[in-house]
């Protein structure tokens, strides 16, 4: 139900996303008109882009932007080439609007310089090399020209300077109103109109250096980065590389077409019967000097065209039969010799032979140049002369720069708009998800019922749909969750069953050994209560806290009752003897600690897992509940924390409830009595901290004693 809330929510936010977009290019475009109707030194044209992407994000912004130059282009089709700045401009305007710097007056200045760089600053580059060095009409133009005049400028960073003081005006009062719109406007009409990526419910992501999981890995958005990046810069560079050769050679085949032309023209006004005529007497020939009138005309026509001219091409050089004068140079006298021009070395055997050849390019003292000759033939089909021409070619270079330039903006927003919007789809399709979800559950914990329900509602609680493989994945992991969880519950059921168990088997050999000692009665049961209660106690004095855990204390209670287990194989006869023990009896009866040390380990070498924490802990109070805390107690001579503290909790607790205790050969000790002695062997026989906790809590003491004598 969640999910179809969700997907609702944000298909709801379309027709307000929609009217921004519509509102956003209505503001551009009446900005612009406002501007240019008042005569203002401004632009008002990217106000509704950088509201637009305020307000709803990177996406609505882009398409206000991309549209706006778009439609501009209808009257103007040079304005499509800046559609780029715009988009960066949304780009950006997205992105101060997350980081809340509209809503920072200090901040501001920031927005402003931002959009005045890419408006004036990189539209200055743009203009310069799509319509090269000159000032135009444009609004920045005057100043432009006050700069360069006052001679401290050259004419590019006149220019630049005048497009970045006239942008810096006009983004500073686009800034004002959009941060005026978005602090008077409400935040429920915000939200109608912000185009909300999230396939999800939102979580604190945490920042990838600072998490844990994601370590010495490389993102997942850097690597989307990497490849559209890639991808979309390796189809530019073809695309544009393509384009480019297709220009140069689409610009060099309409120079041929010209130079063709212009020689059918010639040829038509040249009688081939005639040329050694107009060798020798040149002018005054009646048609020579209107011809020369046409060939000049010819060059005048275009100015791409350098020179027109008619030469015979013979062993000692080209005879000039029609050279006319440019405005820069005169030309040759009829019946002149010119040296061959070494650019055509490897075409002059088919020009002395009156053959036609291909046209040439030379790149001399004229700059780059292409020259066509056509053989002019008469009536026998002999070449009499050729027609020529040299065309001017410099201006393919500079038209190439403006191409590329052109070509270079168009893929600049092309690039920005799939950077963005592949990043956009990818961080709340991909990413956001994944991330979510590997945060969620490196967060896990199942060590008790409440952690386990609040780890599957907080994998439930993300509600991911994104309708792909992503949605499966997370469909999966919940899954999943499920059935671990349950298992777990299960295991742990199972394991509760074995503890009873292994604690009941446990209470059972150490009834079995008590059996034998008619003397002790529930010994081993109070003595674990005794051992429960100084731990606890221990724990709140905060003393040893850091080896108290749980599992210590846990380990500790559950194997107190085998901490006289190697009694087994002491004889009846001492075990049960009534009165004092000989010096042999009581050797005898001491070797129960070792006796004990040595069933345990027995019993440790024959499971799996031979660190088992509890078996551990009662090998410990079997081989050493009898050591003293000054080194005289028995069988190691061990003293004070060389100890186990397991040990020595048992030290005091077993030592108590023998004094309580009836045994055959002595009346048991009064409660205060007993107290007294734990006391006096404070330091001497017990551990001095677990004395002290153990005499304070006095009253429980009494309380569990009492419990066991009644």
């Amino acid at each position: 139900m969640e999910k179809n809330n969700q997907t609702g929510r944000i298909r709801n936010n379309t027709a307000g996303v929609i009217l921004l977009c519509l509102l956003g290019l209505g503001i551009n475009i009446a900005g612009a008109q406002l501007a240019l109707a008042l005569k203002l030194p401004l632009f008002l044209d990217i106000i509704g882009t950088a509201l637009t992407a305020a307000l709803g994000g990177f996406i609505p912004g882009i398409i206000v932007g991309f549209f706006t130059n778009l439609i501009n282009s209808i009257g103007s089709f040079e304005t499509i080439y800046y559609g780029s700045l715009n988009v960066l401009i949304a780009v950006f305007s997205a992105v101060f609007a997350i980081r809340r710097y509209y809503s920072k007056w200090q901040k501001l200045p920031v927005v402003i310089i931002t959009f005045a760089l890419i408006g004036g600053g990189l539209g200055s580059v743009l203009t310069w090399l799509l319509y090269g060095f000159s000032f135009g009409t444009g609004i920045s133009a005057p100043l432009a020209q006050s700069f360069y005049d006052s001679g401290n400028m050259s004419m590019f960073w006149s220019q630049f300077a005048a497009d970045m003081l006239i942008d810096l005006l006009d983004k500073t009062v686009t800034v004002a109103i959009v941060a005026a719109v978005l602090k008077l406007l409400p935040e429920n009409i915000r939200k109608k109109v912000e185009l909300s990526g999230w396939r999800q419910r939102k979580i604190a992501i945490r920042r990838e250096k600072d998490d844990p999981i994601n370590k010495h890995r490389h993102s997942l958005r850097v690597k989307v980065l990497l490849v559209v990046s890639l991808s979309t810069i390796i189809t530019a560079v073809s695309v544009t590389a393509i384009s480019y050769v297709n220009f140069r050679e689409a610009s060099v085949n309409d120079q041929k077409s010209l130079a063709n032309g212009v020689l059918d023209v010639v040829i038509s006004h040249i009688d081939p019967e005639r040329v050694d005529e107009y060798i020798e007497k040149g002018e005054a020939v009646p048609e020579y000097k209107e011809t020369e009138t046409v060939l000049k005309g010819l060059m005048d026509s275009s100015e791409y065209i350098e020179f027109v001219y008619v030469y015979r091409i013979l062993e000692d050089g080209c005879h000039v039969v029609f050279d006319p004068d440019t405005d820069e140079l005169p030309g040759a006298d009829p019946g002149d010799v010119v040296d061959f021009d070494m650019a055509f070395a490897d075409y002059l055997p088919a020009l002395l032979a009156g053959e036609e050849i291909e046209p040439v390019e030379s790149n001399e003292t004229y700059g780059w140049l292409l020259t066509l000759y056509r053989p002019i033939r008469n009536s026998e089909g002999v070449t009499q002369c050729y027609a020529a021409v040299d065309l001017n070619m410099n201006h393919i270079t500079v038209d190439g720069y403006r191409f590329l330039a052109k070509v270079l903006a168009l893929f600049l927003g092309f690039f920005v708009i799939v950077m963005t919007v592949a990043l956009w789809l990818a961080e709340y399709n991909v990413i956001q998800p994944i991330n979510s979800m590997a945060q969620t559950a490196s967060r896990f914990a199942f060590d008790s019922e409440e952690a386990r329900v609040e780890a599957l509602g907080s994998i439930r609680y993300l509600d991911i749909h994104t309708d792909d493989e992503i949605e499966n994945l997370y469909d999966a992991m919940v899954k999943t969750t499920e059935d671990m969880l349950s298992n777990i519950a299960h295991m742990q059921g199972q394991n509760e069953k074995i503890s009873k168990l292994q604690n009941g088997l446990i209470m059972v050999l150490a009834d079995m050994v008590e059996s034998r000692d008619e003397n002790t009665g529930d010994h081993v049961r109070k003595t674990a209560a005794y051992v429960n209660l100084i731990a606890q106690e221990l724990r709140k004095a905060h003393i040893y806290e850091d080896q108290l855990t749980d599992e210590f204390i846990r380990d500790v209670v559950n194997s107190a009752p085998l901490h006289d287990v190697g009694k087994i194989h002491i004889p009846d006869a001492i075990l049960n003897k009534p009165g004092k023990l000989t010096d042999e009896e009581f050797e005898k009866m001491k070797t129960h600690t070792t006796a004990g040390s040595d069933i345990i380990t027995k019993a440790m070498s024959m499971v799996s897992d031979t660190s088992s924490s509890y078996l551990e802990e009662a090998r410990n109070l079997a081989h050493y509940h009898h050591e003293k805390w000054n080194g005289k107690g028995y069988p190691e001579g061990l003293k004070g924390e060389e100890i186990p503290l397991s040990a020595r909790i048992m030290a005091v607790a077993d030592v108590f409830d023998a004094l309580v205790s009836r045994r055959s050969y002595k009346d048991p000790f009064p409660f205060e009595k007993a107290m007294d002695i734990i006391r006096e062997g404070s330091g001497s026989h017990f551990d001095p901290n677990i004395a002290e906790v153990f005499i304070k809590a006095s009253d429980e003491v009494r309380r569990i004693m009492n419990t066991y004598m009644g």
